[in-house]
């Protein structure tokens, strides 16, 4: 028997950039520990001192151009060995200057030469106390505050960070984050807290770096006075200008670049997150004419103050106040968007973005009506949208879905069109620069404008101009603007459509919230006999005939005690129902009122119950002339308590009421078909009409 092959593995490839980048590091680690040890001449000494000076400010540019700390999350790493690269050269140049110091103010190379000449004018008192005054600003001041900002820092972040995780898991819960982005924001957290951990420790590195070049400094000095007079016979005057020339030299060649890493540090621990970098934001935050007015205010009345110096002051003032004006007049420059230019689409190419929409719920409207959702003219109309979904999630217990808003050009200038779940509910005309009086039936007289319909409750209304509005309201009319006509409009339409707003999700959610209070109840109810798709259905029937879910809790208990029975979401409903009437019933009425009630003749329900019988499908239980004369002869009972406002109950008996409701639906949609058993017994109800029997019906 043949022996089966080795799979080869792969192996990876190790490329030149990728070997040189893995070893540029340890390399460089070396070097740091070769110029601790070995010799090096002058001219390598130059070299190296000009690329320290080039490190420190290559980190000190990407500190300022960072919009946030993590953004240079290598920065204690980055600090920790540009110091030991400068003490390294710190220990090179000392061996250079006690070794070749007396050949000349060149021999420990022409940086030290330079800084040691040039900068302090070759007097060694001044560079004394020029480098005093470095160390002072740059151990005392920057290092000093850098290190508290980055230990205040660190204690708050760490403080914080639980806090912040539990946010992270909450947002995820609810849906608002994914699980990678979640995973990407722990890893942010946890990042954050490291950086400002590291940058606390960072900061001692720097001060140290500092005490170290006072340490190095006072060793160059001391040793160059012993060995000058000792060792190369010099005087003890030649010695001290020689030797302390060149400590001053290459204590200032160390301290300039340590400075400008302080700065960097502080710079990245003081930084507060922004979309600009530190030019841009104190840019932005300085850029305003409110700022430089009164500076320019003061620096003119100080200029023209007698001993001033008026030929400095005077210019500065005017510069101030040119700034102003500048930025005043950019203020009021118009701002144009700029929209990005976007490639010609393929037209063979179609992505799912061009046939699904994940949107449930759209208001399409005409361009006639962009107003009234321009952000430049208040967008009214977005606002009332936000108070419609607010005010509806809290009457239904659940997050109503966003709606969006946008023109369409297929349709009437000022026309607009409710659309859920891609289905056309509603629409209607409105005009956006007139007032809607609706006549609530205490108006007294007619008003001038284009007669119309209220397009929510079909009122009688007249479109009026806004001048009129005082008088039209004086008459009894109710006016309102067009946004709040679409508004109440929309309102109407997802209230009746509720049940199409519901998900799978939605009802996750709801779990979800009622597992914190009721968690036994939760591991009761689902998936567990009732799988989620099921409890989506009774909720969505619950929701259907005005049964809101603020009540969660009462509706989940109800639904586990009847799915010990049966599965259906039929079944259960009709279950569940006797145990929400106190529910339905208290939108009908006050607590001290009668319930206002319909009945149907016993004899008509009795004929009702045989047919529901006889048809198990329940389907087709009602004989459609039969069920077109219930219908009229409902409408006319309840047509009295409609005009007058008056809500009201069709109750049944228990077997036809889920019959009943589907024929009623479509001419009484809001009014609520109960049982008897819905109808708590302590609920006192007043009866107002009585279906007859099939005899006593008009044909």
């Amino acid at each position: 028997m043949a022996a089966s092959p080795v799979p080869k593995l792969p192996v990876p490839k190790l490329t030149v950039a990728a070997l040189a980048r893995g070893g540029a590091l340890p390399v460089a680690i070396l070097v740091l520990v070769l110029l601790m040890v070995v010799p090096i001449p002058a001219a390598m000494l130059d070299i190296f001192f000009i690329m320290n000076i080039t490190i420190s400010l290559a980190v000190l540019m990407v500190a300022l151009n960072a919009q946030k700390p993590l953004d240079f999350s290598a920065f204690p790493s980055v600090l920790l060995f540009a110091t030991l690269f400068r003490l390294s050269l710190n220990v090179a140049s000392t061996r250079v200057v006690l070794v070749h110091g007396h050949e000349g103010e060149g021999a420990a190379g022409h940086v030290i030469e330079a800084f040691g000449t040039f900068l302090i004018g070759g007097d060694y008192v001044v560079g004394l106390f020029v480098f005093a005054i470095l160390v002072i600003i740059n151990l005392i001041v920057v290092t000093k505050g850098a290190g508290r900002v980055s230990e205040v820092s660190a204690r708050f972040t760490l403080d914080a960070l639980p806090g912040k995780q539990i946010a992270i898991d909450a947002d995820l819960n609810a849906g608002l984050l994914t699980a990678e982005e979640a995973k990407a924001r722990r890893i942010e957290v946890s990042t954050e807290a490291d950086f400002y951990g590291s940058m606390d420790g960072s900061s001692k590195f720097v001060k140290g770096d500092a005490v170290a070049g006072l340490l190095i400094l006072a060793a160059n000095i001391i040793g160059g006075l012993i060995l000058g007079p000792v060792s190369h016979g010099l005087s003890l005057a030649d010695a001290a200008h020689t030797y302390v020339l060149l400590a001053i030299g290459d204590a200032l060649v160390a301290q300039v670049p340590s400075l400008m890493l302080s700065i960097a540090a502080a710079t990245i621990v003081t930084r507060v997150t922004s979309t600009h970098d530190l030019a841009g934001q104190i840019g932005s935050q300085f850029g305003s004419a409110k700022t430089w007015t009164p500076v320019a205010a003061i620096l003119a009345l100080l200029g023209i103050m007698p001993g001033m110096p008026h030929f400095i002051i005077l210019p500065a003032a005017a510069l101030a106040g040119y700034m102003a004006w500048r930025m005043r007049q950019f203020a009021l420059r118009p701002v144009i968007e700029e929209k990005p230019v976007e490639a010609p689409a393929d037209p063979a190419q179609i992505n799912w973005e061009d046939v699904a929409d994940t949107i449930q719920v759209n208001l399409d409207i005409g361009y006639g009506l962009v107003p009234l959702v321009d952000e430049k003219r208040g967008a009214p109309l977005m606002g009332r949208i936000t108070g419609v979904r607010r005010q509806l999630s809290k009457e239904m217990g659940f997050v109503v879905p966003q709606v969006r808003v946008r023109d369409d050009i297929n349709l009437a200038p000022y026309a607009y069109r409710i659309v859920v779940g891609g289905v056309v509910m509603g629409e209607d005309l409105v005009q956006p620069d007139e007032m809607l009086a609706l006549d609530t039936g205490q108006a007294i007289g007619t008003l001038n404008g284009r007669p119309t319909k209220d397009p929510t409750f079909g009122l009688s209304a007249t479109w009026i101009s806004p001048a009129d509005q005082d008088a039209a309201t004086g008459a009894g009319y109710l006016v309102v603007d067009p946004g709040t006509v679409v508004a109440t409009h929309l309102n109407h339409m997802l209230s009746q459509n509720a049940s199409d707003l519901l998900g799978p999700d939605e009802v996750q959610a709801l779990l979800d919230g009622l597992k914190d209070r009721a968690a036994n109840l939760v591991a009761a109810l689902c998936p567990t006999p009732v799988p989620l798709t099921t409890l989506t259905q009774v909720l969505r029937g619950l929701l259907a005939e005005g049964i809101p879910l603020k009540e969660f809790r009462r509706i989940a208990a109800a639904i586990a005690v009847a799915a010990q029975k049966t599965l259906d979401a039929e079944e259960i409903i009709e279950a569940i129902r006797p145990e929400l009437g106190a529910l339905i019933i208290q939108k009908l009425c006050g607590v001290r009122e009668p319930l206002r009630v319909m009945t149907l003749e016993g004899q008509l329900e009795g004929l009702l119950g045989q047919a529901v019988r006889s048809d198990p499908s329940r389907r087709h239980t009602i004989e459609p002339d039969l069920g077109r004369r219930i219908v009229e002869a409902l409408q006319r009972a309840a047509q009295p308590l409609i005009d007058e406002a008056k809500p009201f109950a069709l109750v049944v008996q228990p077997a036809i009421r889920l019959a009943i409701r589907k024929l009623v639906r479509s001419c009484l949609p809001d009014t609520p078909v109960m049982s008897f058993f819905e109808v708590p017994e302590d609920k006192s109800v007043e009866v107002i009409a009585v279906i007859g029997a099939p005899g006593a019906i008009p044909a």
